[in-house]
């Protein structure tokens, strides 16, 4: 059953959909769903069958170069053009000649069909009013600044990377750096209070400094 299913959208109709799904910026999930499968199933499907894989990826590329290609226009110097359409009655020539020849036509397709349900189909089908372009307006648009602020910082990040970020990292460096040196600082003066040699010693009693000369004096004697 699942073999079936895998080879049924190995047919070149069903590919052709595959890549239309992927060309209208579906994602996986979304294409999977459509495929009455789990996206799981479509991952596997598209490492182990080249032709199912081909198919997505071709049509995510259009749609890929087509939204560069959109982003390109808008970062040049480009003109867009405006059309305003007015409603105009047709000329009665004209329209009895169209519903004549939809008439035809639809009697051809529905040979069954009475004459009033042709007359139905010709009034639903062939419009009285037609759209006649009165007016084009073109207007000259500037560069999308951002769109080409945006394009040089992925494509060039070397020269065009943000400046605030540059910063950032530099004034985090310079903080590491401040760090370290007083952690430094701090581990030689803690080295320093446990040399016995550097301890000072205060007192404000003059028995206690002749008991403490008495001390140091006995302490040489003994030495000698």
């Amino acid at each position: 059953m699942a073999k079936a299913k895998w080879e049924k959208w190995l047919k070149p109709e069903n590919l052709t959909l595959l890549q239309g799904w992927a060309r209208d910026g579906l994602t996986n999930d979304q294409i999977a769903k459509k495929m009455g499968i789990v996206r799981s199933t479509l991952q596997s499907w598209i490492k182990t069958h080249e032709d199912i894989s081909n198919a997505l990826k071709k049509g995510k590329e259009v749609v890929d170069t087509e939204i560069e290609n959109s982003l390109i226009s808008t970062m040049k110097k480009h003109t867009v053009t405006t059309t305003t359409y007015k409603m105009v009655k047709k000329d009665e020539f004209n329209l009895k000649a169209e519903r004549a020849k939809f008439a035809n036509i639809y009697k051809l397709d529905h040979p069954e069909a009475s004459k009033q349900e042709i007359l139905i189909a010709t009034a639903a089908n062939v419009d009285v009013y037609e759209k006649i372009p009165i007016s084009k307006t073109v207007t000259e648009v500037d560069p999308n600044v951002s769109a080409a602020i945006f394009w040089l910082k992925n494509r060039r990040p070397d020269k065009f990377r943000d400046q605030t970020f540059q910063k950032l990292n530099e004034a985090n460096a310079r903080k590491a750096i401040a760090d370290a040196g007083i952690s430094e600082a701090q581990l030689k003066s803690l080295k320093e209070e446990d040399n016995p040699s550097n301890r000072t010693v205060i007192v404000d009693d003059v028995a206690k400094i002749k008991e403490l000369r008495d001390h140091e004096n006995s302490t040489d004697n003994e030495g000698d």
